[in-house]
């Protein structure tokens, strides 16, 4: 598993910098503002899980899953929600990593 670097982003825009999706998953740190974008350059959909700790009355919380259509690009926020209290981070995983590209951007206000 990988921690992802987040970029900050200023107001004036700037460069996103793509590494490869992580075959075990990948980590990233979480907040307001923090956003993951998921770059899919394979001919499949895939689909990509934020694990969302803890429960509420003893039931676990489901985790999110966002679908990457086959060439397609999408952003998903990674608010405090899926922060792991024992890491500090978001625990990310993929059901496939072919020609699937991330990055972690967080804006500046």
């Amino acid at each position: 598993m990988a921690a992802l670097t987040s970029t900050a982003m200023p107001l004036s825009g700037g460069t996103i910098a793509f590494t490869a999706a992580g075959a075990g998953g990948d980590t990233c740190t979480t907040g307001r503002g923090v956003l993951l974008i998921v770059k899919n350059g394979d001919a499949a959909a895939h689909t990509v899980t934020l694990v969302t700790p803890g429960n509420v009355s003893g039931l676990a919380i489901a985790d999110r899953e966002v679908t990457v259509a086959a060439g397609a690009q999408v952003g998903i926020p990674v608010n405090a929600d899926y922060r792991n209290p024992a890491t500090g981070l978001a625990s990310i995983t993929y059901d496939g990593v072919t020609s699937v590209e991330v990055a972690v951007i967080r804006g500046l206000a």
